[in-house]
């Protein structure tokens, strides 16, 4: 009898032992996933982090630097550039950056990558993926150490709409097969356009999207969204949050991979019933985001019109679209 309560409080601890390791490997690996934005760094406990000292009082009152859903809004004055480094620059972390140069669009390349390399993740590496029909056309710039360019060849197109269609199958494609290995965020960015200022770790989130220069101001009424309903990237005219420019998506790899993947589903449904969304692209992101929100929101800073007049909400333009003349550079107009 006594054997036998040996054995049962044997077995009962063996159990509770087994659920305490597994507890443990479990809390382990999802706070490192939680808190993959925090480095730990044992060499730098005696190291002196000087800083502005954050005030909850003080701050900037001309423009909202929080969702609803509290995510950030990043505007100059609402954080500290040295402070942000510090945390980001320790992890090592890679960007991948991708373009779409396709067609007479690979005469912008050479300002974006050059004003890039003076602005763009300056301190981290970077990995710029520039998909073009015309590798040959494409520029050698000077790129700092740690910064790596892969050209990509990808087919053109006689519809612009056609080339915008498909960079969520490419990027997705892309990150599938490559950058998934390379890279630990990634930017989507326009090629038609220049770095001025810093865009920093500042930036860096799990799921990242920008805020349109041209609706900022605008209720969502006005916001150009897909407003037919038998297109999948439908928002009705009583729902949205912001309209969010598709020149730039970012996040984590696996997170932008989720929202290009999905995008470019819905693009095939809506052309198997004959549909082409409003804006392309755009008015699938916007969807998207409409029910999967970014964790952190730029202001429009972060993409401006060259054509637009800085307002005063404005203090630094980061990046912004150039002026252009699409007659010039688009097979279609």
């Amino acid at each position: 009898m006594r054997f036998t309560s040996n054995v049962k409080s044997y077995v009962l601890l063996l159990i509770v032992g087994i659920f305490l390791l597994l507890g443990y490997v479990y809390f382990n690996f999802f706070s490192e996933r939680l808190n993959r934005d925090i480095p730990i760094d044992e060499d730098q406990k005696s190291t002196r982090l000087l800083y502005k000292q954050p005030n909850v009082l003080v701050g900037r009152t001309d423009v909202v630097a929080v969702t609803p859903w509290l995510a950030p809004i990043v505007w100059e004055g609402t954080f500290d550039p040295v402070l942000v480094d510090n945390i980001f620059k320790p992890m090592n972390l890679t960007i991948a950056t991708t373009v779409f140069a396709v067609g007479k669009y690979v005469s912008f390349l050479q300002d974006f990558l050059e004003t890039a390399e003076k602005h763009f993740m300056v301190g981290f590496n970077v990995r710029y993926y520039v998909f073009t029909d015309r590798p040959h056309d494409v520029p050698s710039v000077n790129l700092t150490q740690g910064r790596h360019l892969s050209v990509i060849q990808v087919p053109g197109s006689n519809r612009w709409q056609e080339i915008s269609a498909r960079r969520m199958e490419i990027i997705q494609t892309t990150i599938e097969h490559q950058i998934s290995r390379e890279a630990d965020y990634i930017f989507c960015l326009d090629v038609d356009s220049k770095f001025h200022a810093r865009w920093g770790a500042e930036s860096l989130g799990r799921l990242v999207a920008v805020i349109h220069p041209g609706y900022y101001e605008q209720t969502r009424d006005r916001f150009p969204y897909e407003r037919r309903p038998a297109s999948t990237a439908y928002i009705p005219m009583d729902e949205g949050d912001y309209y969010y420019g598709g020149a730039m998506i970012g996040g984590f790899v696996e997170d932008v991979y989720t929202l290009t993947k999905v995008c470019r589903n819905r693009f095939e449904v809506d052309a198997g019933n004959s549909i082409e969304a409003a804006w392309q692209e755009e008015s699938h992101l916007n969807r998207y985001l409409l029910y999967n929100k970014p964790s952190k929101v730029l202001s429009p800073e972060y993409l401006w019109q060259d054509f637009k007049a800085k307002t005063k909400e404005v203090k630094v333009i980061r990046f912004s679209g150039v002026i252009k003349n699409y007659a010039e550079i688009r097979p279609n107009v």
